[in-house]
């Protein structure tokens, strides 16, 4: 609980950090351009909270464990998303390009930490649903799922309501590149360096706890 807590704790530190430097920003500007922001973090909020319900239905029935995955799945690009705001640093502004830098990348980070805790949280979850074997191959493939959904919202401006709003026009731009993927090789190149750039990552901050206590010996 402690430990939970904490996390929490540092979680709500991030979200006073990119409020208080957005309040800034518009004060000093009289812009709200990146108000955008807020709305993101929003969305990438939504994946972190709905896994919080797979301890919850660990012992319910398939269906229930399904709707919620696929409910998570539906949100969980929002939450890797961030990352590509980073491409608002080019816009001239009178705000110091540094500064700019910094809300952008503190965005990123809890938008990371956001979809990589929601993420293990899945994966303890699948671990006693799957064969260890398949566990790995099983996030690649969520990460290569949430990458396509990023390559979606970034790129064509797709967004996780428009599964609901859009449903035809959205199947059908993604059946265009599924079914004819030599005829859209940025989208698969784009959406493959993101999925390993997200796996390697993942693996990274798993790993980070163990390479620590190495360094402490």
């Amino acid at each position: 609980m402690k430990t939970s807590f904490s996390f929490q704790k540092i979680l709500l530190a991030f979200y006073a950090f990119i409020g208080l430097l957005i309040a800034i920003r518009t004060m000093y500007t009289g812009s709200t351009l990146y108000l955008f922001l807020v709305w993101n973090i929003f969305l990438a909020w939504i994946p972190f909270l709905i896994s919080s319900l797979f301890k919850r239905i660990h012992n319910e029935s398939k269906w229930k464990s399904v709707l919620v995955f696929c409910c998570w799945l539906a949100f969980f690009p929002n939450a890797l998303y961030i990352v590509t705001d980073l491409i608002h640093i080019q816009h001239e502004s009178s705000v110091p390009k540094w500064f700019d830098a910094l809300l952008l990348f503190s965005s990123a980070v809890l938008g990371l930490l956001l979809a990589f805790i929601s993420l293990y949280r899945v994966e303890r979850f699948l671990s006693s649903m799957i064969s260890r074997k398949l566990q790995a191959p099983f996030i690649v493939l969520i990460l290569f799922l949430g990458s396509f959904g990023v390559y979606l919202g970034r790129f064509l401006r797709w967004n996780s309501w428009d599964i609901i709003s859009n449903p035809f026009q959205l199947l059908r731009s993604i059946g265009h590149r599924v079914l004819s993927p030599l005829d859209h090789l940025q989208t698969w190149g784009i959406t493959l360096v993101f999925t390993v750039f997200f796996y390697l990552l993942y693996l990274t901050i798993k790993k980070l706890p163990g390479y620590l206590s190495q360094a402490n010996i």
